[in-house]
């Protein structure tokens, strides 16, 4: 393995085990879990502090997300596509969420935190999800920025275990929940008549 290689194997590990474990993770455990000598460590990272940064960073960025969400047909019908969407950002958030509190952070790292980094996450899934949506935009009865903020924003909420109350929001529940409200026609609050 080349030390680029052995690196992103022992940050894989490392967020496994930050995962499982939180901060009181040891080299010892990092090396039994990768199968490597405990030595190993040091000729590729400085220190397990630089290990654990890492593996923090990995976990914030989008690369599995990405992948997950270019798989996303947007051909299929706009329900089926959009519960596959709300899946796939939901396993993240609740990962996300889980090792955050696992570790005992309140807000993701400072340069991700940052108005800069955050705004470019939230542009690149905007950008993404209204992919997704593709044509069936025509369908609904709001812009489809408004429509992806609504979605996202409920996505996230109902994905924490907090913010829900300890009743998270199924995909189901949230895409039903958004599409009730936005999709064009009569809405199921309205009679026949309003509905003319």
């Amino acid at each position: 393995m080349s030390p680029d290689e052995r690196r992103e194997a022992l940050v894989h590990v490392t967020l496994d085990l930050l995962r499982q474990h939180g901060l009181g993770i040891t080299t010892r455990q990092i090396a039994e879990a990768a199968g490597v000598a405990e030595g190993t460590i040091f000729r590729v990272v400085e220190s397990k502090d630089e290990l654990v940064e890492a593996a923090i960073a990995k976990a914030f960025a989008p690369g599995d997300l990405a992948a997950r969400l270019e798989e996303i047909d947007p051909a299929l019908p706009l329900r089926e596509k959009l519960l596959r969407l709300v899946s796939v950002m939901q396993q993240r958030f609740r990962a996300t969420f889980g090792l955050m509190e696992r570790i005992g952070m309140v807000r993701p790292p400072d340069h991700l935190h940052d108005s800069e980094g955050a705004d470019r996450f939230r542009a690149w899934l905007a950008e993404r999800i209204t992919e997704i949506v593709g044509d069936d935009a025509a369908r609904l009865r709001v812009p489809v920025d408004e429509f992806v903020h609504l979605l996202r924003l409920l996505t996230f909420a109902g994905s924490h275990r907090h913010i829900a109350d300890g009743r998270l929001l199924t995909p189901e529940q949230v895409v039903d929940t958004v599409l009730v409200g936005t999709l064009a026609g009569p809405r199921a609050d309205t009679t026949e008549e309003d509905a003319r």
